[in-house]
């Protein structure tokens, strides 16, 4: 892969892989961390590519797996978070609507937390998100049906204590 074309892919979607290790790590300095490895691994990789959506998709399908194994780690399950780490997002912001639900987001469990971030940021079918992650379309449309309802419960419980 030239350096034009790796320099062209990675801007296209930097955002859209560290987007999804947010939403599995909930933190900027891992989610940072995976970027790197995914774009380190796509550079490295003799993969050969049919066209921008695949290329995309493998990010993603790395940008996962990479998560999971950051999740897993040895040293992830040692720490001890630092009493002053900053959350990713502050629901106490009730002004930005898109912050308020970003946060509820953020509150999902994991599994359902990545279905919603493919299925409404970053704008998959529900097919697609089967695809991507291995598991069945009916799995898929579960999760999002659960991680609705979740989300309304979230945002409720927030809007009440108010």
């Amino acid at each position: 892969m030239d350096t034009n074309r790796y320099a062209d892919l990675v801007n296209m979607y930097a955002n859209n892989v560290y987007k999804i290790a947010v939403s599995y790590c909930n933190n900027r300095s891992d989610a940072e961390d995976i970027v790197q490895n995914v774009f380190i691994k796509l550079l490295k990789s003799k993969e050969k590519f049919k066209d921008d959506e695949h290329v995309k998709r493998w990010l993603i399908r790395v940008a996962i797996n990479e998560s999971k194994n950051m999740n897993t780690s040895f040293w992830r399950k040692r720490i001890v978070p630092l009493e002053d780490s900053e959350p990713i997002i502050n629901t106490r912001d009730k002004s930005d609507e898109k912050a308020v639900l970003l946060g509820a987001v953020m509150k999902l469990k994991e599994k359902n937390r990545i279905v919603v971030q493919l299925y409404y940021y970053e704008g998959y079918s529900v097919k697609e998100i089967a695809e991507i992650l291995r598991i069945k379309e009916t799995t898929v449309q579960t999760r999002l049906m659960r991680a609705r309802n979740a989300l309304r419960e979230i945002v409720k419980e927030d809007w009440l204590n108010e």
